[in-house]
């Protein structure tokens, strides 16, 4: 969340959320019912969501930066050593697409616990919950 806030305060900034390798129906709206509020919070202003259908990180990018106007990517993705995206080099094969890329990871968990925790603030389910 350090990112979205350090971009919004530094310049306006609009920002999407795009959930690149969960189809619609299998989890996609949870993660966005979560994300999105907290996304809003730290922007300080509405977050598109959108969501990829191909399974593919990469596809779900490519697709969403062809239909729209972006000025950068920011990939928030798991550390590195468990991360497939950057195994794959994802941030690498992005930014050959012409648009500027910024890697987010959680850093020694405190990251996703500063996550879960502002969920709950905001009165949302504890993740791993809320119907699934």
């Amino acid at each position: 969340m350090d990112a979205v806030k350090r971009y919004a305060r530094d310049q306006p900034s609009t920002f999407a959320l795009l959930v690149p390798d969960a189809p619609k129906g299998e989890n996609t709206d949870w993660t966005l019912e979560v994300a999105l509020p907290l996304l809003e919070r730290a922007s300080g202003g509405p977050v598109q969501g959108l969501t990829g259908t191909s399974g593919d990180p990469f596809d779900a990018i490519r697709d969403v930066l062809a239909t729209g106007a972006y000025d950068q990517v920011i990939v928030s993705t798991l550390p590195r050593r468990i991360s497939k995206w950057l195994r794959r080099d994802l941030p690498t094969r992005v930014a050959a697409l012409g648009v500027p890329v910024d890697v987010v990871t959680p850093g020694g968990g405190t990251g996703m616990r500063d996550l879960f925790s502002d969920s709950e603030k905001a009165g949302l389910p504890p993740v791993g919950m809320g119907g699934l």
